[in-house]
């Protein structure tokens, strides 16, 4: 065995659905507005994940104009051994004022995990997070969130179960079987398994906050009576104390927050065997700032080793259901501590595929690599979720820095260039090129959205020569500072002073009205913007982030 340290994949990864097919592991994972979407990583050793691929890459779903945090949420990756194919649900939560989740949930497959996959087909609008299970005896089920809109009824609703027809799609009966297993409320998420006779319900529950848990029922028949876990608790959570929630649709639970563990919001879980008969179940949890409740990280995908009791309950191999920063794996295995590193210089006209794009995909129209560079055409203002021209990377840590260098020449003062943090529309960080308010010369600023109020730097001005400027920020627990220099060899020289970015977190944007923010997490960018003609270009040599853990 081999001691690893959680997270097992660390930046935005909510919502880990496991899957192992022979000796590989594979986790999906949520993306909300970004595409592609769906991301798929894969590993032989528990420990080290890479990503492998996303399920929809070619505009499959339109997440123009999505409000954080909607979009692409929780996919649940399955393996049918009758038929040898894989099978991905998925929901696109499409609309989320008023309380009105409005979800269309859908099913794909493939025969290898790579693809191609089939086109998404629709199964329901009835709530969210749908999960498949495919029984011993050839029948398939969905189990998804009926979502409660009703006054005076318990929110957010119940699970409910319906045999599905595959590949076809079409829904049966649906089965309300359950609103929770324990006080905690707020139970979503439904996956089905079967061991030594019982189906068995794994639920989240506890709302997306700080007191977020994995529950845990079983039955006979698989459309119930499920009885609860005798212990009446979660059996993984970061805040083990007792909490009575029902009736609450979802809540941040600040008073939660466990001041002696360094994960929180544990919860969100899919259970694996591995070939030796060990259990284990994939998590969602974050890491707050020092000495604050801001996650700015999101929710990322952390490991715990379970076992069966003899009463046939899964719990922690330790006895307890607290969340732990380390977990035992088999075999001898090490962690790569650099594979979040990125450090990419756009050769054989190719780019890192960790680059994602907030609302809409990547295309030649205004992304493409030439003569070692990376090309982006400015089009819309970072405030717009229709089509801004954003190449990002999931932030991994919360000590990190940002490098690129960037070639830019600007005609007007709507064109701009560089690079940034970044959030959602209306919450980010942006270091660019561009035109000197008389127009003359290229100057360096920075400009800054926070909960949608536009601020920018014009006292913090330096001219540009050449049109060209190495840029690099230092990213240290929410803080940031801004660095540049013309020369190659040349000092490194700050620009203005420290930024105060803490607010570029799960907690510090403004989400939808009934939610505590987003539960999305920080990227990493470059980027250009065009509101003049749509025809400049932004040139970057290189895009490196280093963390510094």
């Amino acid at each position: 065995m081999s001691k690893i340290q959680n997270p097992i994949i660390p930046g935005m990864a909510p919502d880990p659905s496991i899957l192992r097919v022979g000796e590989d592991y594979y986790i999906a994972t949520s993306t909300f507005h970004w595409q592609p979407a769906i991301q798929i990583f894969h590993s032989r050793d528990l420990a080290n994940w890479k990503l492998l691929t996303y399920a929809l890459s070619a505009g499959e779903i339109d997440l123009q104009g999505t409000n954080t945090p909607a979009g692409i949420w929780a996919p649940h990756l399955s393996y049918d051994k009758q038929t040898g194919k894989y099978w991905l649900a998925f929901c696109h939560l499409q609309n989320m004022a008023g309380r009105e989740f409005n979800a269309e949930s859908y099913i794909m497959s493939a025969d290898q995990i790579t693809g191609p996959w089939t086109k998404p087909t629709y199964l329901t609008s009835i709530g969210f997070d749908p999960s498949l299970f495919h029984d011993e005896d050839g029948k398939h089920y969905v189990a998804v969130l009926e979502w409660e809109t009703r006054e005076g009824y318990q929110a957010p609703g119940h699970i409910v179960i319906a045999e599905v027809d595959l590949p076809g799609g079409q829904v049966g009966e649906w089965h309300r079987v359950t609103t929770g297993f324990t006080t905690r409320g707020c139970v979503e998420a439904p996956q089905l398994y079967k061991h030594d006779g019982y189906y068995y319900l794994l639920l989240a529950s506890g709302g997306t906050g700080y007191a977020h848990g994995v529950e845990i029922g079983r039955a006979k028949e698989i459309f119930g009576p499920y009885e609860p876990n005798p212990t009446g608790e979660p059996i993984i959570t970061s805040a083990p104390h007792h909490l009575f929630s029902l009736g609450d649709p979802d809540a941040g639970h600040f008073e939660m927050y466990n001041p002696h563990s360094r994960i929180q919001k544990s919860g969100h879980g899919s259970l694996v065997e591995t070939p030796a008969g060990r259990w284990y179940i994939a998590h969602l949890m974050s890491r707050p700032l020092p000495g604050q409740k801001l996650n700015p990280l999101g929710r990322e995908t952390s490991l715990q080793e379970m076992r069966w009791n003899q009463a046939g309950w899964l719990e922690m191999v330790d006895g307890s259901n607290l969340a732990k920063a380390e977990v035992d794996v088999p075999g001898t295995v090490k962690q790569d501590q650099q594979a979040s590193d990125i450090d990419d210089h756009f050769a054989a006209d190719h780019y890192d595929h960790r680059f994602m794009t907030p609302y809409h995909g990547q295309s030649r129209d205004w992304v493409a690599v030439q003569d070692g560079h990376l090309l982006i055409s400015g089009r819309n203002s970072l405030f717009s979720q229709v089509a801004p021209s954003i190449m990002a990377t999931r932030a991994t840590s919360l000590h990190y820095d940002l490098q690129t260098k960037v070639t830019f020449h600007p005609d007007h003062y709507s064109e701009t260039a560089g690079v940034g943090l970044y959030y959602d529309a209306n919450n980010w960080f942006y270091v660019r090129l561009c035109q000197s308010d008389d127009e003359r010369v290229t100057v360096l600023r920075v400009l800054q959205a926070k909960q949608g109020t536009r601020k920018d730097y014009y006292w913090d001005e330096v001219v540009v020569p050449n049109d060209q400027a190495e840029l690099r920020i230092h990213y240290d627990n929410g803080q940031a500072q801004v660095y540049y220099r013309f020369a190659s060899a040349g000092a490194w020289q700050q620009l203005g002073g420290r930024y105060d970015l803490a607010y570029l977190s799960d907690e510090g944007v403004n989400g939808e009205p009934g939610e505590i923010g987003g539960f999305t997490g920080l990227f990493n960018f470059i980027g250009a913007v065009d509101a003049y003609q749509h025809q400049s270009v932004g040139k970057f040599a290189y895009y490196s982030v280093h963390n510094r853990d």
